[in-house]
């Protein structure tokens, strides 16, 4: 006779195998019939379309009007030499968001990714091939270098490029493969388990386990909308015991919470204003607010719990938008004070 599970059996064993540089096998198990892919494919996805790389956009070469015009003194014709560039991983050096860079190459010559190089922008890929050139060549060219996520298509990036540009697909993701197999394993009698096991490949700039857990933050993330559906009937009778006086400590600002100055800076560059934003911030906001170390983030954290207003407070609905509007008031008027 089947047995009758009350809930779902929770996976306990995960493995790391490192195969090459840059590529692992992430293993976990053992779950409930049909869990397995239920949280494999998502993952797959987000690790594709949400891990932050880099890529050209669009570029520009001295005496070539389009992409299937050729050069005279290069090997390769413009298309290919294109083809080539998509296949170089930058990585642009500090806080910027987008580069232009400049090359000039003279003579015979054969360049390579690590001939890119510069005070603006790393490679990652030092080794992957360009073109060569002649002797009597000269080829100058522009690239403007973003960062990003996914992949956008030329179509869209052709709209925001200058007419002298000639726009590229942008392949920004870092990860270069990733596949999943499901395979059954044996819990106590029944072989019916599930196994999921991951195999991720990067181009270097990140690692893969890097990559992995930028999927999983991805994915607690977009879940995080859900949250203010749990227990919003305990948190609605919760509210409207509150009286006006408490719920306006929501409408201070956080200088009134006494933090640290390396924590109140942290919230004031972010434009953090109000206590109240930091009740309706999920923990997953406020960790990725920039610059905000793990010290600070467990003194807010703390310090919202001794007020009775803890970070992603479950408001009901219609007090967390009144909130909203009243701290979206308050911030205009200051602003055009």
């Amino acid at each position: 006779m089947k047995k009758i599970n009350t809930s779902a059996y929770m996976p306990t064993e995960i493995e790391v195998e490192n195969i090459a540089d840059n590529k692992v096998k992430i293993s976990a198990y053992p779950f409930e019939s049909g869990f397995a892919v239920t949280l494999a494919h998502p993952l797959r996805r987000l690790l594709f379309s949400s891990t932050v790389g880099f890529a050209p956009t669009a570029i520009k070469i001295e005496g070539v009007t389009h992409e299937f015009d050729s050069m005279r003194g290069m090997l390769e014709d413009v298309a290919l030499f294109i083809i080539n560039m998509k296949s170089i991983r930058f990585k642009i050096r500090g806080d910027e968001k987008r580069v232009e860079v400049n090359y000039s190459f003279f003579g015979a010559k054969e360049i390579y990714g690590r001939d890119l190089s510069n005070e603006f922008v790393d490679i990652v890929t030092p080794d992957a091939y360009l073109a060569t050139i002649n002797e009597d060549a000269e080829l100058n060219f522009s690239l403007i270098i973003e960062k990003g996520i996914g992949y956008v298509p030329s179509e869209s990036i052709r709209e925001t490029t200058s007419d002298d540009y000639i726009a590229l697909d942008a392949f920004f993701t870092p990860v270069k493969k990733a596949i999943y197999n499901i395979e059954n394993v044996l819990v106590e009698d029944n072989p019916n388990y599930e196994k999921v096991v991951f195999t991720i490949e990067t181009d270097g700039l990140i690692s893969p386990i890097q990559a992995f857990k930028n999927s999983l933050e991805a994915m607690y993330g977009q879940m995080s909308v859900f949250n203010g559906v749990l227990d919003i009937t305990v948190a609605s009778k919760a509210d409207s015991t509150r009286g006006g006086a408490e719920i306006s400590k929501l409408l201070q600002t956080t200088g009134e919470l006494n933090l640290s100055a390396r924590s109140f800076n942290c919230l004031d560059r972010a434009e953090v204003k109000f206590i109240g934003e930091l009740a309706l911030m999920s923990e997953f906001e406020l960790k990725n607010l920039k610059n905000l170390g793990k010290k600070s983030l467990e003194e807010i954290k703390q310090v919202m719990e001794d007020i009775g207003y803890p970070v992603g407070y479950n408001f009901a609905s219609d007090v967390a938008s009144a909130l909203k509007k009243q701290i979206e008031d308050l911030k205009s008027e200051a602003n055009e004070g």
